[in-house]
């Protein structure tokens, strides 16, 4: 089955299950209560949303000055930076620090670009266990899903879910509360912290003038990857780069206030380097991959290249109708929802991908969310004109919009075919198209044009 087949049978089947949508409603109810308040704290929000822009444009346009700017300052204390085109270049580079280092097991703090890599399975298919920390991250390995959204990647599960999973894998209580389900969590990972030989990281900033990675959570846990693991590997796309430390003051509390509703999420790391000789703890060695796998595709449009600009808040998700009908897994790639639609047919290809900016309704509330400002639905319609020009459009696709065009352009050519004929076409032409549970318009035997001509024929005055 063809990505997109396969696309609208899942959007098919969540759109009416109702039990996943009371869940994500319910859950996305709290985060727009949270996000409400926090946002309520900006003294100007626009104006911190348009600076936000103004700075990662500057960067992108700018990158190749940026980036061994980084790399310079980070190598300057210690680091390696290992540089990374494909996901293939990046998983064989992690595959040789660890088998360098002896490595056998591998704990993980919550990262998009290392799901972006498939760096689990790739791992497991190699003999190493790689174990996620952050608790969402830690269910839904445990189910052997992906995550299900950029920020919460548990959110299509409810307490009961999770009770449930604990109960068959771990033998707990059915009624454990969510406080009990977290405790035992800790109790599992703990261990696995300390003992663990890699420590492997995303990185939600980089910091070109201090060669640093900023790192922000709720939980800890990637703390503790970092420190406790004699060797820390960073998994970073390109574009995660800005220019400087006193950047993070404005891109911390935006993050924080669009993904979760808080000021600033309870920890906030920066990380410069491994161990240095005056320190007590963190790495022996630290590593910094700087992936592309795609991203100069999409740097390479002018007119798209606004998605790299992306922060990954999950704030378009959680506004998007789309989104909040057919979820996060429906979309069968890393990046769900708005941003992904944009931005995947670029990393993963326009022929096999088009289909999802079209999954959208371009009602433009993703847009208007956006921290730094991307014109998403602007983009998503970019992306449309992009599948056209370039043919990736299937030949049926083609010749039934240049037979609609060649309609639409002149009044008298639509009225070539009266009602009854029109009706057979929408029947069994576009019945397929339109959806099972869509009830058909039907078409009047003449149109108000056709209708109009003949009640005023001979009249000049018209």
């Amino acid at each position: 089955m063809k990505v997109s087949e396969e696309f609208l049978a899942k959007a098919d089947e969540k759109a009416f299950d109702l039990g996943h949508r009371t869940t994500i409603n319910y859950n996305i109810g709290k985060y727009n209560t949270a996000v409400e308040r926090g946002l309520s704290k900006f003294e100007n929000l626009e104006n911190s949303k348009k600076k936000a822009h103004v700075i990662k444009w500057r960067v992108m346009e700018n990158l190749d000055k940026f980036l061994p700017e980084f790399e310079s300052n980070f190598q300057r204390r210690g680091g390696k930076v290992i540089w990374a085109n494909t996901a293939e270049e990046a998983q064989k580079e992690i595959l040789s620090i660890i088998k360098k280092s002896g490595g056998k097991t591998v704990i993980k703090s919550k990262s998009m670009t290392t799901e972006e890599i498939h760096l689990n399975e790739f791992l497991g298919e190699n003999g190493i266990e790689s174990l996620e920390s952050d608790l969402g991250e830690y269910i839904v390995q445990l189910l052997g899903q992906p995550p299900y959204h950029i920020v919460t990647p548990a959110m299509h599960l409810n307490k009961e879910d999770i009770a449930k999973l604990f109960h068959e894998k771990f033998g707990t209580p059915l009624d454990y509360t969510p406080q009990q389900l977290t405790q035992k969590a800790r109790e599992l990972l703990r261990e696995k912290y300390l003992n663990a030989d890699i420590g492997i990281s995303g990185g939600n900033f980089l910091i070109a003038d201090t060669g640093s990675i900023a790192l922000t959570e709720n939980e800890g846990n990637a703390r503790l990857c970092t420190t406790f693991p004699k060797i820390h590997i960073a998994i970073v796309g390109i574009e995660k780069i800005i220019p400087s430390m006193t950047d993070l003051d404005l891109f911390w509390p935006l993050l924080a206030s669009h993904g979760t509703g808080q000021n600033l999420t309870v920890y906030n790391t920066i990380l410069s380097g491994p161990r240095q000789g005056e320190e007590t703890d963190g790495p022996e060695e630290m590593y910094v991959i700087l992936l592309d796998n795609g991203r100069t595709n999409l740097l390479a449009q002018k007119d798209q290249r606004q998605g790299l600009y992306c922060i990954r808040c999950g704030a378009c998700l959680n506004a998007c109708p789309v989104y909040k009908n057919i979820g996060g897994h429906t979309y069968n790639t890393t990046y769900s929802g708005p941003i992904g639609s944009i931005i995947t047919p670029h990393l993963k290809g326009m022929k096999e991908f088009k289909h999802l900016s079209y999954a959208s309704s371009l009602c433009g509330k993703c847009s208007e969310v956006c921290p730094v400002k991307i014109d998403i639905h602007k983009m998503l319609l970019l992306n449309r004109r992009d599948a056209a020009e370039t043919h990736e459009n299937t030949k049926k696709e083609e010749i039934g919009w240049k037979l609609w065009k060649t309609g639409m352009l002149k009044r008298s050519r639509m009225d070539w075919f009266g009602g009854k004929f029109k009706n057979f076409l929408i029947k069994y032409l576009f019945k397929k198209t339109a959806g099972k549970y869509r009830e058909m318009p039907t078409v009047a035997p003449k149109s108000f044009a056709k209708l109009y001509e003949e009640k005023n024929k001979g009249n000049k005055n018209l």
